[in-house]
């Protein structure tokens, strides 16, 4: 049963950090869209949809399967590679929320932040990502 678990914990994750990655790409492009263009609603739809279709569901899962695998006794966690990628894994929580509120912004035509903005925050999950994995298959300790 553990292993099913962890596979589609894996699953999920690639799926949340498939649209992590790409949700702040489309607000780069939103940014430059004149609000109420074809454009600009467009990228809203597309934003609404990788949001509610993708990332979400696939956050939830993410969270659901890594619990599961915790309550089925999976983790030792005398060691310190849980922890750090626990923190890494809130973080990636909030970094979400902050996607979250931008994509509400920007569906209200109330965006204020930049491209750059948009291109710094794109690489906040990458970061994280390494971070988790590096925890988990090399458990530096």
């Amino acid at each position: 049963m553990y292993e099913w678990v962890k596979a589609l914990h894996v699953i999920s994750v690639i799926a949340w950090m498939a649209g992590m990655l790409y949700l702040p790409r489309l607000f780069v492009y939103h940014t430059k869209a004149e609000i109420g263009s074809v454009q600009s609603e467009t990228f809203k739809i597309m934003e609404r949809r990788l949001l509610k279709g993708i990332i979400n569901p696939a956050m939830i899962a993410t969270w659901i399967f890594g619990l599961t695998m915790i309550h089925l006794g999976g983790v030792d966690w005398g060691s310190g590679w849980p922890w750090a990628k626990a923190a890494m894994v809130l973080a990636m929580s909030g970094v979400h929320g902050i996607l979250v509120g931008h994509q509400k912004r920007f569906a209200r035509d109330e965006n204020v932040k930049e491209q750059k903005y948009f291109r710094i925050i794109n690489e906040v999950p990458t970061v994280l990502m390494i971070g988790i994995v590096i925890m988990v298959i090399v458990k530096p300790f």
